[in-house]
């Protein structure tokens, strides 16, 4: 043996090419191994391929092959892969490796040429070959060797069963005298069985069976003979006409002549035909089992060969055919208004009415309520199932829940919280009778009116804990302070009738309440006096037909009213000296609301005789003089100025306060005496001492007396010793200086050098704080 040599290196070789595998073999176990013999102990890997390949997979490094898919030896006993090994070194080695599957007993044995039907004449003799049957086993050796026996015949009794054996080749042989008039049929069961082998390691012995089917052929010397007697069927009511309900069959029991049979019902007024040749029997009239006299009907059948018997009479045989008219669900349960012992379910209505009192404890009836429901339907067909619905479904339940043919229906209480007679006097449920079995024409309805009868279950309510209310002082008797402060009290009747009081009881002096609508009024207007009780405190009474009381707070606030004049505080009695400005403040207060229109102060001053000497401040009342006073400006004696202020506030309507500020202004000693005439001219007789010469008048602007008091004196000069003047008062600063010639004097026109004298009369205020402030006139 010669080993291709790679640099000194072998190539390694397959040792083995042919392995044996079981086909029961399971997937994952191992199947054969791989091996290759290298020279130089180089590291193998296997691969595997070709056409077979996808059975296996193999581990690359050991060679060890494992099962990847199932085999079967009956589909493919010869398998062929080709092994692939490489040392890594030398180019890979191909061979082609052949995998025998090995049989196992997978396969029970399989009847061929089937089905296996025979026909024999019940006089076949003794130990004849009836029929033969042929199994074939597809495994190898014992596993398909082949046996056969007979488990059993039809019909099943021991008799029969030794009628028949079978040969080791498949073939059936009698055993026995055939009676036509016994059986007319038989089925031989036939068990084929292999004579074992392994399988998964365990001896399995398969097997199969199959059936012949044996028809005994007669004679024709019998009358026919209905199969299968009795006969007895059913059809629903109400089927569509031709419907059908059984086939009778009846044979000729001469089945070598096997004569041809027709078909009669020879009894009259039945609701059925049968068809002459068939035997099927149908409906022929409407069915209705609740109208039918019983759901049992009878049906005399002949059946008469067509032609006569050997003996030349007809022959022919009678059955009975019963055939129960089954119940249809076809009638939905319905509502009556009668008790239950005396319906008789001619009417059924599907209005009901009844009544209970509210707030009805939890399964007490609705009251006054005759309710039956019924099907007329039969059995489990007349079951029907009660339902609440509509919009008062969730206060009541009904019962009872289920109905087998009748019953009586009550509606109960279910919460009772929601039967209320304030939310509602009528409440409205439908009964539902669901037929579930018929769910095309399932369901009546009843509609349940209930009426609630009212208790007293609800104390008068006002909306709010405590009304702010308000109402202007003085207001007039019977004003409205607030039209309808009204509680709610759902009962009803008598029971919801509210009526009103206030509380306390002096407080009725002020206020009064509709007794009926709640209604605040004001009682005695004159006792409303914001500036005495500017709030009032007082409990509204609601109280209903059955004596339950509500009450709310009223907080009733006394609004301002402008009824009060601002008043002056203090006097305005004010001296100053002329000359001087006058500052003074009007003070005044107004006892209505601080903080209002009807409290908030303007001062004004009038229109009067000094109206424009002042100003006012319309805010804070300060008054000033617009300049300096003037007593010579004053025409009264006294000095005084009289201005009157107003004091008004901002309400509506307007009130007012008039005030007298009376101003006296001093005299000052401010004025000079002023003559009357710029000069002055005279003329007097010579010799006439004493004698009066003239008068001259000055005034003095100057109010008082002392300081408007005028003396005059004549001023040394020539000749101003001649005369002499006296002071005389006319009236008030006016003065009159009297001009005389002095009696000592005697004026000599002659011996006087000069015929006119210049006098220099004074006239001067002796009261002056200044000796400067006198006049001066000349005098001729």
């Amino acid at each position: 043996l010669l080993f291709p040599v790679v640099s000194g290196n072998t190539v390694p070789i397959f040792n083995t090419t042919i392995f044996y595998v079981p086909e029961d073999l399971e997937l994952g176990q191992f199947a054969f191994q791989l091996e290759a013999y290298d020279l130089d102990n180089d590291p193998l890997t296997y691969q595997i391929g070709g056409t077979d390949a996808f059975y296996f997979s193999v581990d690359s490094k050991s060679g060890k092959v494992t099962l990847r898919n199932s085999l079967d030896r009956e589909l493919q006993a010869m398998l062929t892969i080709t092994a692939r090994v490489s040392d890594g070194i030398n180019n890979e080695v191909s061979q082609k490796i052949i995998i025998i599957a090995e049989d196992r007993n997978d396969n029970a044995p399989v009847f061929q040429f089937l089905p296996y039907n025979a026909f024999i004449l019940e006089n076949t003799s003794l130990h004849s070959i009836i029929y033969t049957v042929f199994a074939n086993d597809s495994d190898t050796g014992n596993a398909s060797r082949v046996s056969y026996s007979i488990e059993e015949v039809i019909p099943d009794n021991t008799k029969n069963h030794q009628l028949f054996y079978i040969l080791p080749n498949g073939s059936v042989v009698l055993n026995g005298s055939l009676d036509y008039t016994m059986n007319t049929f038989y089925q031989i069961k036939i068990l084929a069985k292999d004579s074992g082998g392994l399988l998964h390691n365990n001896w399995i012995v398969q097997q199969s069976f199959n059936y012949l089917s044996l028809t005994i052929e007669d004679v024709p010397n019998l009358d026919p003979r209905f199969l299968n007697e009795p006969y007895s069927g059913s059809v629903p009511e109400n089927c569509d006409l031709g419907t059908t309900v059984l086939t009778v069959t009846a044979m000729d029991r001469d089945t070598g002549v096997n004569d041809e049979i027709f078909y009669d019902i020879t009894n009259a007024s039945v609701p059925f035909v049968i068809n002459v040749t068939t035997g099927t029997i149908t409906v022929s009239e409407p069915l209705d089992r609740e109208q039918l006299p019983s759901e049992e009907v009878l049906l005399e059948v002949t059946a008469r060969e067509k032609h006569l018997d050997i003996h030349g009479k007809v022959a022919q045989t009678s059955t009975l055919v019963t055939v129960l008219v089954t119940d249809v669900n076809d009638n939905k349960p319905q509502f009556y208004n009668c008790s239950l012992s005396s319906c008789n379910f001619s009417a059924s209505a599907q209005n009901f009415t009844g009544n209970i009192i509210e707030h009805s404890s939890s399964r007490l009836p609705v009251s006054n309520l005759n309710i039956i429901a019924h099907d007329p339907d039969k059995g489990i067909n007349s079951s029907f199932e009660l339902s609440l619905q509509g919009p008062n479904a969730a206060a009541f339940s009904v019962f009872p829940t289920t109905i087998v043919g009748s019953g009586e229906v009550q509606i109960l209480v279910l919460n009772s919280s929601l039967v209320d007679y304030e939310i509602s006097h009528v409440m409205v449920v439908q009964i539902i009778a669901n037929d579930t079995g018929n769910p095309t024409d399932c369901c009546s309805t009843a509609t349940v009116t209930i009426d609630l009868i009212d208790t007293n279950d609800h104390i008068p309510e006002f909306p709010q804990s405590t009304y702010n209310l308000s109402v202007i002082e003085n207001s007039l008797n019977g004003t409205i302070i607030s039209p309808n402060i009204t509680a709610y009290d759902p009962d009803s009747g008598v029971l919801g009738q509210i009526t009103y009081q206030l509380l306390p009881e002096t407080i009725q002096n002020t206020f009064t309440v509709n007794a009926t609508t709640g209604a605040l009024l004001v009682h005695d207007g004159s006792l409303l006096d914001r500036e005495t009780r500017s709030i009032y405190y007082a409990n509204l009474q609601a109280k209903d037909g059955g004596n339950l009381v509500g009450t709310t707070v009223l907080e009733i606030t006394v609004l301002d009213a402008n009824d009060l004049a601002p008043v002056i505080i203090g006097s305005y009695f004010i001296s100053v000296e002329e000359g001087q400005n006058v500052s003074t403040q009007i003070q005044a207060i107004d006892n209505d609301e601080p903080g209002s229109l009807n409290s908030k102060l303007g001062f004004k001053i009038l229109p009067g005789l000094f109206s424009n000497n002042f100003t006012i401040n319309a805010d804070t009342g300060e008054m000033h003089s617009k300049e300096p006073l003037d007593r010579e400006a004053l025409e009264d004696e006294r000095g005084q100025m009289v201005v009157a202020v107003m004091v008004y506030d901002h309400g509506e309507p307007q009130q007012n306060t008039t005030v007298n500020v009376t101003i006296t202004v001093g005299d000052l000693n401010d004025n000079i005496p002023v003559f009357l005439n710029q000069s002055y001219e005279f003329s007097v007789f010579e010799d006439s001492p004493g004698s009066f010469v003239g008068e001259v008048k000055a005034t003095d602007a100057d109010r008082t007396e002392i300081n408007s008091r005028i003396s005059f004196r004549l001023e040394r000069g020539s000749g101003s010793s001649n005369f002499l003047i006296r002071s005389s008062h006319l009236g008030p600063g006016n003065y009159s200086g009297q001009l005389s010639v002095d009696p000592d004097m005697s004026l000599d026109y002659d011996t006087l050098q000069q015929k006119f004298f210049t006098l220099t009369v004074l006239a001067e205020n002796t009261a002056a704080d200044n000796a400067g402030d006198k006049a001066n006139v000349s005098v001729m």
